[in-house]
């Protein structure tokens, strides 16, 4: 339903009527992310998850005074900043308002003597790492959408990158960040080296997909830029063996930059190379010569005891060149009936082959081909990226396949207690699932909300909430 005359009128005292859009084309445009779900229902039409008003803040007290008006109004309340969400966390399922925050005003400054980074939230985060190495230094965070996602949207998605076996995902780079409370008050949080005054109340928000505050700036860590680094390419003889190197390895202590394990159908558009017949591990190793030189031989060493075959480094250092390229999934989807989807799961060690072995099973028939790869080593297990790529008879079927795509692979994930997202977060993709996967856990999660958000605006119908 179209926005109140008295909630425009509020909100253009708070912005100015400039900054209040309500026009067709652009609340269509805000309907969608790049969830391949939502990227298929544009081009046939459909808008769901459309606003009732886009509100373009550009300072901290317009984002207040958005969410007083909001509260006065009983309007739901959804931020968005760049878009590159790909299951669903800046859409609308109630209408109300999208807070648009990616004309807020970029700055950063650094902190060389402590290693820390202060950013904006809004800010590039492709933009800011070239600027940072521009310094010599690096953030480290690494995720596929690099050059398309905001800083702040790392920490409200719980992302990581692809370096995270090394450097660790983004709740282990944070330093700390302030947030605007949907109550109003603006709140710092922050532990610098660590703190231990009561619970780490940076949690609450990292992860939280705008439903319980707007993050408006964030404190990284940032490394020097390495010295050295060394990679190499191993076939794997199968996907237990490849697993079972990957747990010795992180049993052992040892820290890789770059450890991406593949099953055989991925490993052919991991190697560029139709005739791969055999899983394909990528390892790299960075920091000082001596130690990448080390350590990247104990890799080698384990590799081969499980059964691998060294290349050579030009496997890996090909996909290095082109880990941010997203085009062929995105042609697929442009393609009329074409579809492609990434779901990335965890598990622990114990279960982690049953795991894949159901997924692909299940998974099979919907796709014209199912790949999988393992990266983000953990003590007790991995996670599992798995990418599905098919043609319908149309984009309406193409919607009802990948529709029926999330439902069977999260009902794997759950018959075998696996984690239902291990870095693009729930959004509208998982949150009909929440509770069953978190449990009585989930109880924790709505008194928080409850705590923070007592009038219920912010991003209605996300993380089951």
């Amino acid at each position: 339903m179209p926005a109140s005359p008295s909630l425009l009128e509020s909100l253009a005292d708070a912005v100015g009527a400039h900054a209040v859009v309500t026009d067709t084309a652009a609340l269509a445009a805000s309907s969608h992310d790049t969830w391949p779900l939502s990227t298929k229902r544009a081009l046939t039409g459909e808008h769901p998850n459309q606003a009732d008003v886009i509100v373009k803040v550009s300072s901290t007290e317009e984002i207040s005074a958005v969410l007083a008006a909001a509260t006065v109004e009983s309007v739901p309340v959804t931020v968005r900043a760049l878009g590159s969400s790909v299951t669903g966390q800046p859409l609308p399922v109630r209408g109300g308002i999208v807070l648009d925050v990616s004309g807020m005003p970029a700055s950063y400054s650094v902190d060389e003597t402590n290693m820390t980074v202060t950013a904006s939230a809004s800010y590039n985060g492709g933009q800011l790492e070239d600027a940072l190495a521009a310094k010599g230094w690096t953030m480290a965070m690494s995720p596929q959408s690099l050059y398309r996602s905001s800083v702040g949207g790392w920490i409200a998605t719980l992302a990581t990158g692809q370096f995270s076996s090394l450097y660790g995902g983004i709740e282990d780079l944070t330093i700390g960040y302030t947030v605007i409370l949907a109550t109003g008050e603006m709140i710092e949080l922050k532990a610098s080296p660590r703190a231990a005054m009561g619970p780490d109340l940076r949690q609450f928000f990292i992860g939280s997909e705008g439903t319980l505050g707007v993050i408006t700036s964030v404190t990284f860590k940032i490394f020097p830029v390495a010295e050295a680094q060394l990679l190499q390419t191993f076939a794997m003889p199968t996907v237990r063996d490849g697993l079972a190197f990957m747990r010795e390895q992180v049993s052992v202590g040892l820290r890789p930059f770059l450890i991406r394990f593949y099953d055989v159908d991925e490993a052919r558009h991991a190697m560029v190379d139709p005739t791969i017949d055999t899983p394909i591990l990528f390892l790299g190793s960075r920091g000082v010569p001596s130690m990448v030189e080390t350590e990247l031989a104990i890799l080698s060493e384990l590799a081969e005891k499980h059964g691998g075959e060294a290349l050579g480094p030009a496997g890996a250092e090909a996909w290095m060149g082109r880990r941010f390229d997203f085009s062929s999934v995105e042609k697929l989807l442009a393609e009329p009936g074409g579809f492609a989807e990434t779901i990335e799961v965890a598990h622990n060690w114990s279960q982690i082959n049953e795991l894949h072995t159901a997924m692909k099973e299940a998974l099979a028939p919907m796709a014209t081909e199912v790949l999988a790869h393992f990266s983000h080593v953990y003590s007790q297990g991995t996670s599992m990226y798995v990418i599905l790529l098919g043609k319908a008879e149309s984009d309406e079927a193409a919607v009802a396949r990948l529709e029926t795509i999330w439902k069977t692979a999260m009902e794997v994930c759950l018959s075998l207690s696996a984690e239902l997202s291990h870095h693009h977060g729930g959004g509208l993709a998982r949150s009909p699932y929440t509770k069953r996967s978190l449990g009585d856990a989930h109880l924790i999660l709505r008194k928080v909300k409850a705590a923070l958000d007592p009038a219920g605006i912010l991003n209605p119908g996300k993380l089951g909430l």
